[in-house]
């Protein structure tokens, strides 16, 4: 059985090799992680100038970054930049596509966020096995209301310790020295703690990858903010159509905003994908088959995906009786059927 589960681990770890090299360079030594070079572009910015000023800076720093023109230690950088802009962005707060538009600095927002709160953080063995381990820092709050959610008691609540941006960077460094691949921001949602994860990546250190998990229901100005930044996008694409995502998630225009900030992460610099998509009891003819034609046909039949069979019906599921039950055989063997059919070739299910 461990020998039959190792070569499953290395047939997944070749298809993640294929899918994902630029994160397996940073493994290997040979590449540095996205945010260690956004630290090495020379910017000329004011602290206290206007907005339109600093996203002109922006502008140019991030043709600074595709350009490869480093300078070693300035002493303003791009990095420092995106952080100053993500705290300006927290007095009228627009950083995921609800754009509650609340002073983060003075109370909570839609996503139950004010200062960031880690409600745990841990080397994870759990997720895909070229991830692990995978320092994964859970922030409480998030901008869904998923009735089935898993982790409920920290995305609807506001929980957890509040760390320094030096302190979690520390954090960071001791994982890493244990052996994490990589720093994984989830939730609840990072969106929210953008600009903390933004301040904390300035004290860090160590070549380690940056995985952002997330539902990519970001701000157009949320994804300029993460280019250059995120090595993996470990993107969570729920919903085929917007009328279940406003049913289960309480979100409108789900559709349109993920598959326009996937879009416009394929053209991020350096950043890859690996994506996750729960298959959901009765939803398979309405989401499964349209997300999986969409990925094929827009990011591409080598794009790393997990095709996840471990849904449960949690928190509020209850209630729906057409998602109150586990995924039954014929509906795990669909899904098979569909990665097939749209030749997804690095794809994991299961």
């Amino acid at each position: 059985m461990v020998m039959w589960v190792r070569r499953i681990n290395m047939e997944e770890i070749e298809k993640a090799k294929r899918a994902m090299p630029h994160y397996f360079e940073i493994l290997s030594g040979r590449e540095r992680p996205n945010f260690s070079y956004a630290k090495q572009v020379k910017v000329n910015f004011s602290k206290d100038g206007p907005l339109d000023e600093l996203w002109k800076a922006h502008e140019e720093g991030m043709e600074k970054l595709r350009e490869n023109d480093l300078s070693e230690n300035p002493e303003k950088n791009l990095l420092d930049l995106k952080a100053l802009i993500a705290n300006r962005i927290l007095e009228k707060c627009e950083l995921c596509e609800i754009k509650c538009r609340a002073n983060r600095n003075d109370s909570t927002g839609y996503c139950r966020v004010k200062e960031s709160l880690v409600a745990s953080d841990f080397l994870h063995l759990g997720e895909e096995p070229e991830l692990i381990p995978s320092y994964t820092i859970f922030f409480s709050g998030c901008n869904f209301r998923c009735v089935f959610c898993q982790n409920w008691d920290i995305s609807q609540y506001r929980v957890g310790l509040r760390y320094s941006p030096k302190e979690m960077a520390a954090k960071i460094s001791i994982a890493y020295a244990e052996g994490a691949k990589n720093v994984n921001f989830v939730g609840g949602e990072p969106t929210p703690d953008l600009p903390f994860i933004l301040e904390t990546l300035r004290y860090v250190k160590v070549p380690i990858p940056v995985v952002w998990n997330s539902n990519m229901y970001m701000s157009e100005i949320t994804m300029k903010l993460l280019d250059g930044i995120v090595d993996v996008y470990l993107g969570d694409f729920k919903w085929g159509n917007n009328e279940d995502a406003l049913k289960y998630s309480k979100v409108p225009s789900y559709w349109e905003v993920v598959i326009r900030n996937f879009l416009l992460a394929k053209e991020h610099h350096r950043a890859e994908f690996l994506i996750r998509h729960l298959v959901m009891p009765n939803h398979l003819e309405c989401c499964t088959k349209p997300i999986l034609r969409w990925i094929a046909e827009n990011l591409g039949k080598e794009v790393r995906v997990n095709v996840m069979f471990q849904y449960r019906p949690e928190y509020r599921a209850d209630k729906y009786p057409e998602i109150a039950r586990m995924l039954s055989y014929d509906e795990m063997k669909r899904a098979v059927e569909l990665v097939s059919e749209f030749g997804l070739k690095n794809a994991m299910v299961g």
